[in-house]
């Protein structure tokens, strides 16, 4: 399976959320989807750093369509607020890419009593997906994008522990909310099918790309690295971009599918399958995730009882 994001048909009439849109690998999908005509909305939680972001990406892709909103994904009320001002202004939805994200800060707690990578990084984008999903046409070209990461196989993850409270903090704690981005992706997929539904729910990770997602690592671990191990390993964020482009736009994709880089221990390269740990296909774990994630959203999440708008002619690839 090839992908060439150069040669996707014109998205025109199509609309994508990218949260995180502001910088790294989320700018850089923003501006990659805005190449394509597709009217891209930057959820982000600062809104100066994204406007300027938009006018960035603006100046690259003069005839790009960027609107910004406000959404803290570490806050349910500020994703129910983003949710609902999407839903007055648009009437459909076409990708949803959940790319933000927050690694190693110090230790603290949303405002919502949960651990503060597992708030930003996947609790946020569980309301986020359930509170938009009718917007999302019934159709294959309809795709909702979990990011996650290589950290994941490295993780466990107790539902029970992470409902009480009791997830880990650190790096732990990191890998342990990427596992559930994945989890969750799966887990939907699953759901999705079961309710006869055609949207896809997949999910991607970028290998090794230095972004501003790493900017609470120690700065001299992190000057160390940057000048000796990382030109090995990692790649730019505009190629670190390409599997969740894939998962968005690439023909043939089915859903349940995992997009990584494809080079020596998938840290770097061109877009294509990823490996996914046999603890993120458990599917029994993916439930009581599910469960303990209605808990800590405060919303049940009833993939069923959703209406998707309907199918529309808009341009897909």
């Amino acid at each position: 399976m090839t992908f060439d994001i150069d040669n996707i048909p014109p998205q025109i009439g199509r609309t994508a959320v990218v949260t995180g849109a502001n910088a790294g690998i989320g700018k850089e999908t923003a501006r990659a989807l805005a190449r394509t005509g597709i009217t891209v909305v930057m959820a982000c939680r600062d809104a100066a750093r994204a406007e300027a972001a938009r006018a960035e990406i603006q100046s690259d892709v003069p005839d790009g369509r960027l609107e910004v909103m406000a959404l803290d994904l570490a806050s349910n009320a500020s994703v129910r607020a983003f949710a609902e001002g999407f839903r007055a202004t648009h009437d459909k939805l076409d990708v949803l890419i959940n790319n933000a994200g927050v690694m190693f800060p110090p230790p603290s707690q949303s405002e919502d009593g949960i651990e503060i990578q597992m708030a930003a990084n996947y609790v946020g984008h569980f309301l986020l997906t359930a509170l938009l999903l009718d917007r999302l046409p019934d159709s294959p070209a309809s795709r909702i994008i979990s990011v996650s990461s290589l950290a994941h196989r490295s993780s466990r993850l107790d539902a029970a522990e992470l409902r009480a409270g009791r997830g880990a903090l650190g790096g732990r704690a990191y890998g342990q909310s990427k596992l559930a981005c994945l989890m969750f992706a799966l887990e939907l997929d699953r759901r999705l099918r079961r309710a006869g539904r055609r949207t896809l729910s997949l999910a991607a990770h970028p290998g090794l790309s230095v972004t501003e997602i790493g900017k609470h690592v120690n700065p001299l671990i992190s000057a160390a690295f940057r000048y000796t191990v990382f030109p090995l390993v990692t790649h730019a964020p505009a190629r670190a971009a390409l599997p969740l482009l894939q998962a968005a736009l690439g023909d043939g994709v089915t859903g349940g599918q995992y997009f990584g880089p494809q080079g020596w221990r998938e840290v770097r390269g061109g877009p294509g399958p990823a490996r996914i740990a046999p603890q993120a296909r458990d599917e029994a774990a993916g439930k009581a995730l599910w469960d303990a994630s209605e808990d800590l959203a405060a919303h049940r999440f009833d993939v069923e009882a959703g209406r998707p708008c309907p199918n529309t002619a808009a341009s897909a690839p």
